[in-house]
């Protein structure tokens, strides 16, 4: 067998388009994708976000979201509401008993436009990656409807460490993990599932806690009296490989991963993740230097939680700077902006796929920034200007790409 293809892509969330909708700017992402020869378009969940607009605490893990639709009244037939019914009994009854009024209509509205989408874009060679939270949103539709799956004594959290003296009180309902397994993991097959029949591949968030999770007492003012309780490991995955044949996963294993959350990554065949804004802090060993990315990773110069590259690079410290040009040069990297440097690092790395964020292709500054975790509010509202990625964008993104042998 041949070495996998090396890939690129672009992360944008669909609320980050112009519109912040789907529909013309959905399809004219597309083609400025195949324009610059990716074959990757990373977005956030899909799911209805919170009332901070957050997508990792949606009130529901299966259910589209209604406000990205395009034509939000289109008429939909009792025959099509029938037909969804039957192919989404697992939840879309208690979704319908949480959201209420056009529920069921709102779905089908959802399914037929993004299937619309994802269709215009394999037709043009384009592919996507979605999102998959590890936890629900308290009080939502599946904390309701299964509440014997989870531990309402504990919520959940991570514990203190160098940045936060009292660790993240985050607040999802723990996970009642033997209580899954006497269920078969139903609930994550189903969930698995769902999500693949959205998606071609998907990034699954705080993947470590699927080995094991932070969970602090209900009630806790911050997350300092949580301790680590053990997640269900190797068992849940094969449960769900071997119902969703077509599961295509990549792990989040950012943070304090231990050698156990790696031995199951690498156990179950995923790749991981490379921030190359963690890169440069000094380390000889760290392992998201461009020296020590590996094949099985997917290489970026920032997510959705960092800042963007030109933010980072305004409060970065001459050391940091110099390190950066070092590691570029050392790869005939010679852009002058830091944005297309880390792109060009990403791209030019040995990762099996690289993504770019859209703010750093255009070279945006933190005003530009999707989301500063920690912190609730001012968070996952930023859209793309109209016209800003252009074909000048295009054509750079498509020679980068070309000369790193990913196009």
């Amino acid at each position: 067998m041949g070495r996998p293809a090396r890939e690129s892509g672009v992360l944008l969330h669909v609320t980050s388009l112009p519109s912040g909708r789907l529909g013309d700017d959905a399809r004219a992402f597309v083609d400025w994708l195949r324009e610059a020869g990716q074959r990757w378009w990373q977005i956030l969940p899909v799911t209805p976000p919170d009332e901070h607009h957050s997508p990792y605490r949606s009130m529901s893990a299966f259910a589209g979201w209604e406000g990205l639709l395009e034509d939000p009244q289109a008429p939909v037939t009792g025959r099509e509401r029938d037909a969804f019914r039957r192919r989404h009994a697992f939840w879309i009854d208690g979704w319908e008993r949480f959201a209420g009024g056009d529920a069921v209509d709102d779905q089908v509205r959802f399914a037929r436009e993004w299937d619309a989408l994802r269709a215009y874009a394999r037709e043009r060679g384009v592919r996507i990656m979605g999102d998959l939270p590890i936890f629900v949103a308290w009080g939502g539709a599946d904390h309701r409807e299964h509440p014997e799956l989870f531990n309402d004594a504990l919520v959940t959290g991570c514990p203190p460490d160098a940045f936060t003296a009292d660790g993240q009180l985050w607040g999802n309902p723990v996970y009642d993990w033997p209580a899954l397994w006497r269920r078969g993991y139903r609930w994550w097959v189903e969930r698995f599932r769902r999500t693949m029949q959205l998606h071609d591949t998907v990034r699954v968030d705080h993947f470590r806690g699927f080995v094991a999770g932070w969970g602090v007492p209900a009630g806790d003012a911050t997350a300092r009296g949580g301790r680590w309780r053990r997640g269900p490991g190797q068992a849940l995955f094969d449960a769900v490989a071997r119902e969703v044949p077509d599961l295509a996963l990549v792990a989040e294993n950012l943070g304090v991963i231990t050698p156990p959350v790696e031995a199951l990554r690498r156990h179950l065949g995923l790749p991981g993740m490379a921030v190359l804004q963690f890169a440069f802090d000094g380390r000889p060993d760290n392992e998201h230097h461009p020296d020590h990315i590996t094949e099985d990773t997917v290489a970026y110069p920032g997510t959705h939680d960092n800042q963007t590259v030109q933010g980072w690079w305004s409060d970065a410290s001459g050391d940091q700077r110099a390190a950066v040009v070092a590691a570029a040069r050392a790869r005939d990297i010679t852009d002058p902006e830091p944005w297309w440097m880390f792109t060009r690092l990403a791209l030019e790395s040995p990762a099996r796929l690289a993504v770019i964020a859209a703010q750093d292709i255009i070279g945006l500054g933190d005003e530009a920034r999707m989301n500063s975790p920690g912190t609730e509010d001012g968070n996952w509202t930023w859209r793309m200007p109209r016209r800003s990625l252009g074909d000048r964008h295009a054509e750079r993104l498509l020679a980068a790409t070309a000369r790193a042998g990913r196009a």
